[in-house]
C-alpha cells in the first residue's frame, strides 16, 4: 500500500455523486462484511465474495496469518508487513473467486465500456483522486474498490473501507458518479465465482521478529519511521483479528481469554505507537518504551498463534516433500510456498499426498484436497492433524 500525504492548498469541484440504497448491485454484500477487520486491498474481494457466496464468506481472508516483513519502496525502505495486491489477490481462490481478466493503466473512460463488459471490476487507484473518501486531496494512497453499472449510464462505486483517518472516517457505501469523474485506474481485475467457495483451514507463519523491530528502533529518521510503524501495527492489529474471527466461525466458539488479551494488546500498541508518532512530528520526546513493547507483542503472536518452528511433525512433511521433488530438506524447510521448488507440479502434488499418507498411516479427508491446503508445508501439517484417525491406508 503506497501512501504519501499532502494538503490541499486549492478547492477542488464537488463530483455529483449519489448515495444509493445498499441493497443495489454487489453492494447488497455492504452489510455482511467486517470492514473493521480488513485493509483497504481486502474489502472489495470480500464484498465480491459474501456477494457471490454469502455472508462471512470473507473471513477466509484471515485464514492464513503471516509475519513475514519484506521491504519495498512504497515502505520507505523499512520492512513492511503489509500485503502487497498481488498477494491479496492470489488469496481469491480462498474466496470462490477466480481471476478472470486484468488491466493496467486503465483510464476513467475506459472503466464504462469494461464493467459493461465483464460486471463488477476490481480498481487499485490514488485514494487521494476519490472523493468518496476522506483521503481525497489529502493523500496519496493506493486503494481497491469495486465499480459497475450504476443507473442512467452513471458509475456505481461500492468501497466497504472502513477506517479513522486525520481528516475523517472512511465508512462503507455505495455512490454514483459519472464515468470521467473516476480515478484513472493503476490496475483492474475482472473476477468471476466459483461454483462454491472452498473449504480453507487455518496456517501461521512467523518469521523471526528481532530484525523488523531492530529496523524501526535504529532507523536514523525517526518521524519516517514512526510513521511506517505506525501502519504496521495498524496491519497487525487488523489481521490478527482477522485470523481469530475466521478461527472463531470455524469452531463455533468464542476466542479463548489468551487470544482475547493478545488482540487487546494488540489495540493498545496500535493507538500507543500513533501517539508517539503524532507527538514525535510536534517535536516532543520519543520514549524508550515503545519498542520493548513492540518486540513483547511480537514475541507473543507466535505463542498465541502459532507457526513454523522446530516441528518433528513438520520436518517429517519436509523429508517426504523433499524426497518427492528430489530437493534438500533444509530447502522445503526454509521456504514458504512448494510451488515455487523446482519440480514441483500436479503430478508431484499427487505423489507427496500418497506419500504422506503411506508414511504417517493416514487418510486424507477428500473434501480437504484443495490446492491452497496443499502447497505449503504448515497447511499440510494442518492436514495430517485434522485428517481421520490413523487408520489402514490401501498400499
Amino acid at each position: 500500500m503506497t501512501t504519501t500525504s499532502t494538503t490541499a492548498s486549492t478547492s477542488t469541484p464537488t463530483p455529483t455523486s449519489t448515495a444509493t440504497a445498499p441493497e443495489a448491485g454487489s453492494a447488497s454484500a455492504l452489510t455482511t462484511v467486517r470492514a473493521e477487520l480488513l485493509n483497504c486491498f481486502q474489502t472489495s474481494l470480500s464484498v465480491l465474495a459474501d456477494h457471490h457466496h454469502g455472508p462471512d464468506t470473507h473471513l477466509a481472508l484471515g485464514a492464513a496469518l503471516r509475519f513475514r516483513p519484506a521491504v519495498s519502496g512504497a515502505s520507505r525502505g523499512l520492512p513492511t508487513v503489509g500485503p502487497p495486491v498481488d498477494d491479496v489477490l492470489g488469496e481469491a481462490g480462498r474466496l470462490g473467486l477466480v481471476e478472470s481478466g486484468r488491466w493496467q493503466d486503465v483510464p476513467a473512460g475506459r472503466l464504462c465500456e469494461l464493467a459493461e463488459r465483464h460486471g463488477p471490476l476490481y480498481v487499485i487507484a490514488d485514494g487521494y483522486d476519490m472523493p468518496w473518501l476522506p483521503y481525497h486531496r489529502q493523500r496519496h494512497i493506493d486503494h481497491g474498490w469495486l465499480v459497475e453499472p450504476g443507473a442512467n449510464g452513471r458509475a456505481a462505486v461500492v468501497d466497504a473501507y472502513h477506517n479513522h483517518t486525520p481528516w475523517g472516517l472512511a465508512r462503507p457505501g455505495r455512490w454514483e458518479y459519472g464515468w470521467d469523474e473516476l480515478p484513472s485506474a493503476s490496475l483492474v481485475v475482472s473476477l468471476t465465482p466459483l461454483a462454491e467457495a472452498p473449504r480453507v483451514l487455518p496456517s501461521a507463519e512467523h518469521d523471526p521478529y528481532e530484525p523488523f523491530v531492530a529496523a524501526y528502533a535504529e532507523h536514523p529518521d525517526r518521524q519516517a519511521a514512526l510513521d511506517q510503524l505506525t501502519m504496521e501495527t495498524w496491519f497487525l492489529a487488523r489481521s490478527r483479528r482477522l485470523h481469530a474471527a475466521f478461527l472463531a466461525q470455524r469452531s463455533g466458539s468464542p476466542a479463548p481469554p489468551e487470544v482475547s488479551e493478545h488482540l487487546g494488546q494488540l489495540d493498545r500498541l496500535a493507538e500507543q505507537t500513533f501517539l508517539t508518532q503524532r507527538r514525535v512530528q510536534r517535536g516532543r520526546p520519543e520514549p524508550k518504551r515503545l519498542f520493548d513493547d513492540v518486540a513483547a507483542v511480537l514475541k507473543a503472536d507466535r505463542q498465541v498463534f502459532g507457526g513454523a518452528g522446530d516441528d518433528p511433525l513438520r520436518e517429517s512433511v519436509a523429508e517426504v516433500v523433499a524426497s518427492v521433488l528430489g530437493a534438500d530438506p533444509a530447502t522445503v524447510l526454509a521456504g514458504t510456498e512448494l510451488s515455487e521448488l523446482p519440480g514441483f507440479d500436479s503430478f508431484k502434488v499427487v505423489d507427496i499426498v500418497d506419500s504422506l499418507e503411506l508414511r504417517l498411516g493416514i487418510e486424507f479427508d477428500p473434501e480437504d484436497l484443495l490446492p491452497e491446503n496443499l502447497h505449503q508445508i504448515d497447511a499440510l501439517c494442518l492436514l495430517i492433524t485434522t485428517s481421520s484417525q490413523p487408520r489402514a491406508v490401501p498400499r
